[in-house]
């Protein structure tokens, strides 16, 4: 995913003997061909099915099923009920071969649940590392998800979605399948989100409009204070002015070469298919 995340530490290992085993619960039903990583635990009554591969220190809760080509990284925590690589909702879907592959130390708290790829999309669903799913969330058919994103309780992505790095989606928000939402931006709860969400912005309503510059969580991601400036002074031209959105990117288009965010932020918005959200 594009973007300037910063990494986020492993977390430390206890010691290699107490992290090596594998510990499945006596009610777990495990699959004899899925492969399970040194140190992942396996909670009662979760189903793991054949062609599952589950990375090292990966913890699965109660009742949980993962099922299909799915592939969890390390270090990865599920909590209870999680519905993982369950077929796409999706009425296109004939049964094709597709994945699902999430990365390393996410969390993916209760009842959420995440379907892999149609043929129509590419065949994969992906999930990036050191997410943070909260309860109930569902992530569709075909979606990109980035590193160190979180999408709050209850929010909904339609298939197809791009959501790139650091990008936070608020609870109970529903995300129109083909939309991206760009890195660092914020999206208020409750919102319909039915055209692009800009990088760096926040964002709320139904539908979601542009309210902003995510200037807390641009500092919190360390962009320098020059290039909040520079890209606070873009936003009033792109979303707060009455030039037509052609103009507005000729107009900020001479800072881009700079500025990489600044860069960023106009080739998404050129690269919008279905129209960028403004104010």
């Amino acid at each position: 995913m594009k973007g300037t995340p910063s990494v986020m530490p492993r977390p430390r290992k206890a010691n290699a003997a107490r992290t090596s085993a594998i510990s499945v619960h006596p009610t777990a039903i495990v699959h004899p061909k899925a492969t399970l990583g040194a140190g992942v635990s396996i909670g009662p009554y979760t189903v793991i099915q054949e062609r599952v591969t589950i990375g090292p220190r990966t913890a699965i809760g109660a009742h949980c099923v993962i099922e299909g080509r799915t592939t969890i990284g390390a270090d990865c925590q599920l909590f209870t009920g999680a519905v993982i690589g369950s077929i796409p909702q999706d009425l296109k879907y004939r049964g094709e071969e597709s994945a699902l592959v999430i990365g390393d130390r996410n969390k993916i708290r209760e009842y959420v649940t995440i379907n892999p790829g149609t043929e129509g999309g590419g065949g994969k669903t992906v999930i990036g590392s050191d997410c943070l799913l909260m309860a109930y969330a569902h992530v569709a058919h075909d979606c990109l998800v980035g590193d160190q994103v979180i999408i709050a309780n209850s929010a909904a992505l339609a298939g197809h979605i791009t959501v790139e790095d650091r990008a936070v989606i608020g609870g109970l928000v529903g995300i129109h399948q083909f939309v991206r939402v760009g890195t660092l931006a914020m999206v208020g709860g409750c919102s319909r989100v039915v055209q692009d969400i800009p990088p760096y912005s926040t964002c709320v309503g139904y539908p979601a409009t542009v309210f902003g510059l995510n200037r807390e969580g641009l500092r919190r991601a360390g962009v320098s204070d020059q290039t909040r400036r520079q890209l606070h002074r873009a936003f009033r031209v792109l979303f707060h002015s009455k030039l037509s959105m052609s103009h507005a990117l000729t107009q900020v288009e001479g800072e881009a070469d700079h500025c990489p965010e600044l860069r960023h932020l106009v080739d998404f918005i050129r690269d919008s298919k279905r129209g960028v959200t403004r104010s």
